[in-house]
């Protein structure tokens, strides 16, 4: 159809957007550190850990006069800085399209993100209040910095282009988690060595996140440039209340895209979970030491970065929903598979960090670059703050199930099987989506596979 033929860009136009492309890569090199260091390897053990020490004789403690088992206040703190995360990430995207500026709020987002993670070197001795609050403004700025950072994709790749930039992007962000995490095992193995105890090398590898992510923000701000709004948009003292409301009216004129945001929110939210709770699961139930669950998260980090290139080479054959579909199947058989996992087996934990790795950034990767033909042109930032809600935003209800499964059976494995139905209810909704079709009544042309 004549209508979904898209332009060749004139070579200025073309270098340009590469400039733009290389800049963005480096945010997910800048920002992944946090989740890799912060959110998957230390702080969940170490919270844990520190709200152990602070807790009573029955094994509680109790913020807010809560009580709150300690094994479960972390994947508490999680549930609650995602549910700030959707209090303000529509707002700041209703902003972002209405002044047309991303770039400031991205700044903004970044470096308190940034700060947060830094103060996490004073996480010490019972302060587990401190590091429950470090951890909320940390994730909820993560969450709405990467809504505004995502929201740039339809502007700076055709929609050819989309998978391959959406692919590289995590690759970049997995390849650096890899490499820090390999100076976070030499610090925390080797902590004697450098005259350091080992709580301290751990508060060490934390700040250190906050650094990385402040300092390499610094190339993507440099690079990308924020749009003039368009006129119906930038006019006008809309109130941010308003502009959701209005933005999720618009929403609701096209129903196609809605549904695959409801697919996403249910699988992604097991996705996010298994990071977020997968190494207080291998040292709390399998028994394994710290250093392992370095070495099996580094083992993820450097498959997903050829996993999501390789994802992103079979989407090209088979299109993206297909291969979301498939790295579904294989996300529910590795989640169900860990369940069996023996206690103080460390090379069957690596097995599985495997089959994570292979499907984690690809299955991501491809959600976003799909998500991105069904935006209408001129909504990036709010319809992309609504994927955040379901990338990050909604993902508060699996940590919620895995810490009340935790608080009702007192079993990490229950806790983790309870996750198998997010996957597999995602893919019976992905699959009943019809993505060409969403596209097309976006007002977007339609790629010839997808």
């Amino acid at each position: 159809m004549g209508t979904d033929t898209v332009r060749s860009p004139a070579p200025d136009e073309a270098a340009g957007r590469r400039r733009e492309q290389h800049g963005w890569y480096v945010y997910d090199w800048a920002c992944s550190v946090y989740s890799t260091t912060v959110v998957t390897v230390f702080l969940g053990p170490y919270l844990t850990s520190v709200a152990e020490a602070a807790a009573d004789a029955e094994g509680f403690v109790h913020p807010l006069g809560i009580p709150v088992r300690a094994g479960s206040f972390f994947a508490y703190a999680v549930s609650l800085s995602v549910i700030l995360a959707v209090v303000l990430m529509p707002l700041v995207g209703a902003a972002a399209d209405r002044t047309g500026r991303k770039k400031p709020l991205l700044a903004a987002a970044a470096y308190t993100g940034a700060a947060a993670t830094a103060g996490m070197f004073f996480l010490a001795g019972e302060r587990y209040l401190l590091g429950g609050l470090l951890l909320v403004v940390a994730n909820a700025a993560q969450s709405v910095a990467m809504m505004l950072y995502n929201a740039y994709l339809p502007q700076i790749a055709t929609p050819e282009e989309r998978d391959a930039v959406s692919s590289r992007g995590w690759a970049f962000g997995y390849a650096a988690g890899a490499l820090v995490l390999v100076a976070n095992l030499v610090l925390y193995t080797a902590h004697d060595s450098f005259g350091v105890s080992e709580g301290m090398a751990v508060r060490i590898c934390l700040a250190s996140a906050g650094l990385w992510w402040g300092a390499f923000t610094l190339v993507p701000l440099r690079r990308l440039r924020d749009r003039r709004a368009p006129a119906r948009e930038a006019g006008g003292a809309v109130s941010g209340f308003r502009q959701l409301a209005a933005t999720l009216r618009d929403m609701r004129r096209h129903p196609l895209t809605l549904a695959f945001l409801l697919a996403y929110l249910v699988y992604n939210d097991g996705i996010q979970t298994v990071i977020s709770q997968a190494s207080l699961y291998g040292s709390k139930e399998l028994g394994l030491g710290q250093s392992t669950l370095i070495v099996a998260v580094l083992l993820v980090q450097v498959l997903a970065v050829a996993g999501a290139l390789a994802l992103g080479r079979l989407a090209r054959t088979y299109g993206a929903k297909r291969t979301v579909l498939g790295s579904l199947v294989a996300w529910t058989l590795t989640l169900a598979a860990g369940y069996f996992l023996p206690a103080n087996a460390p090379v069957w934990f690596f097995v599985l960090a495997a089959g994570i790795g292979l499907v984690l950034g690809g299955s991501q990767a491809l959600s976003r670059s799909l998500f991105s033909h069904m935006v209408p042109p001129g909504k990036e930032a709010e319809y992309f703050s609504a994927y955040e809600l379901s990338d990050r935003g909604m993902s508060w209800l699996g940590p919620l199930l895995f810490g009340l499964t935790y608080q009702v059976t007192g079993s990490y494995r229950d806790a983790i099987l309870s996750l198998v139905g997010f996957f597999v209810l995602g893919f019976v909704l992905l699959a009943r989506v019809p993505v060409r079709r969403a596209i097309a009544d976006a007002g977007n042309p339609v790629p010839e596979r997808i």
